[in-house]
C-alpha cells in the first residue's frame, strides 16, 4: 500500500493546514495510508501528544480514513523527519514550502547545491510535492 507522509506544526498554522489539505488529498487519489508527523524538539518544555495532534487535525478536516498520527522527539525537526520517512518506508511525502526551505538550508551543511527533492528522491526513493500556502 502507497504511504504519504505529512510534517505538521502544532498548533496548525495556515502552512500546516494547506499542507495537510494537499496531503489528505493525495492519500486519497492514490488510495494511500497517510501519516501526520509532528516533531517535539527536545529544547522545548512543551510538547503535543498524539491525542492532541489527531484532535487538532480532526478539527480542521474531520476525520480522516487510514490515518496514523505520530510525534516524535529530535533535536533537529528536519533530521527527525527523514529519519521517520526512511523508517516509514514512504512512497510520498508532502511538505510545505516554508519546511523545504528549512532543508534545503539544513542540507547545505552537508552539500554543495541542495536539491532537497532530488535528496529525497535518490536517498528515500520517494516523491516531494511542496505546498505554497495561499
Amino acid at each position: 500500500m502507497t504511504l504519504v507522509v505529512v510534517p505538521v506544526r502544532y498548533p496548525l498554522t495556515s502552512h500546516s493546514r494547506a499542507t495537510l489539505a494537499e496531503a489528505i488529498e493525495v492519500a486519497e487519489d492514490r488510495d494511500a495510508e497517510l501519516t501526520v508527523l509532528h516533531v517535539n524538539l527536545y529544547q522545548d518544555s512543551d510538547g503535543v501528544t498524539r491525542t492532541e495532534l489527531k484532535r487538532a487535525v480532526e478539527r480542521e478536516f474531520g476525520q480522516v480514513p487510514r490515518t496514523r498520527y505520530v510525534v516524535r522527539r529530535g533535536f533537529l525537526v528536519e533530521e527527525t523527519i527523514l529519519e521517520e520517512v526512511a523508517a516509514e518506508g514512504a512512497d510520498v511525502v508532502v511538505i510545505g514550502s516554508k519546511q523545504a526551505g528549512r532543508w534545503r538550508r539544513t542540507l547545505r551543511r552537508f552539500l554543495d547545491d541542495p536539491d532537497i527533492e532530488s535528496f529525497l528522491r535518490e536517498k528515500l526513493d520517494c516523491t516531494v510535492i511542496t505546498v505554497r500556502a495561499s
